[in-house]
């Protein structure tokens, strides 16, 4: 039987427009919807699934930010899993002290797989799970799509340029998910009330052998150049003119 945890992470609510601060040096928070991670979603869904099938005996749910990422690990827990862990860290933490953070858990917890979303979409960086195997000495799938219980292992399905290549990978792994691996379930309302009584731990960095130092500097952060608008041509003959006269086609 399987341990299972997994990372999650709150960000702002991918329907929110993203306001850049006065300063330049980041992106305002203020008065902002948070949520969990999309991808993060997909991933709880799949260890819940897992321990529903009777393939998983325990899911537990980490997190690592400050005190307001508690929201998130409720959700969880409303969505089924068994406990959540949050490793308070105030301000940002780089993907590689996230890497180093769970590493730490996983060397308390003993799971035999770890599940992620492959990024998360407030910095897009696709790191942590790549991290994490490099640093737990152990196996890695990512950008999977599709899962299956193989033995003492699973096989994936994983999203590359060339279509999907398939892979097994033995315990303890690191796997991470795509969006197209499952639809993720909607929490209902008693089992919201219920997430409240469930365990939820919060601990250090330092509880798991881990001193926070970032190593990255923002130096600027911009909004995105407006898109110029588009031109309605009338017909074919006016869509070829117009690309030439941009230099777009050229004559011959």
């Amino acid at each position: 039987m399987l341990k299972v945890i997994v990372g999650v992470k709150r960000v702002i609510d991918y329907n929110v427009r993203v306001r850049v601060k006065s300063d330049g040096l980041g992106v305002d928070l203020d008065n902002v919807k948070m949520a969990m991670n999309p991808f993060d979603e997909v991933a709880v869904e799949e260890a819940i699934r897992l321990r529903e099938r009777g393939l998983a005996e325990e899911v537990v749910v980490v997190s690592v930010g400050g005190s307001k990422s508690q929201d998130v690990l409720r959700m969880a827990l409303a969505l089924g899993v068994d406990r959540a862990i949050l490793v308070e860290c105030e301000g940002e933490v780089e993907p590689l002290q996230v890497a180093k953070i769970l590493r730490g858990v996983c060397e308390r917890e003993s799971p035999r797989m770890v599940l992620l979303g492959k990024q998360a979409i407030d910095d897009d960086s696709n790191h942590t799970a790549q991290m994490l195997a490099g640093l737990w000495d152990c196996p890695q799938a990512t950008f999977v799509s599709s899962m299956e219980v193989d033995g003492d292992g699973v096989r994936v399905g994983r999203e590359v340029d060339g279509g999907i290549e398939k892979i097994w990978v033995g315990y303890p792994c690191v796997v991470s998910v795509d969006l197209r691996l499952n639809e993720p379930r909607y929490a209902s309302l008693p089992n919201i009330m219920k997430a409240k009584k469930k365990p939820l731990e919060v601990i250090s960095a330092l509880d798991v052998g881990v001193s926070v130092e970032n190593r990255l500097e923002v130096v600027r952060v911009e909004e995105p150049p407006e898109r110029a608008r588009g031109v309605r041509v009338g017909d074919v003959k006016e869509l070829v003119s117009g690309l030439r006269a941009s230099g777009i086609l050229s004559e011959d």
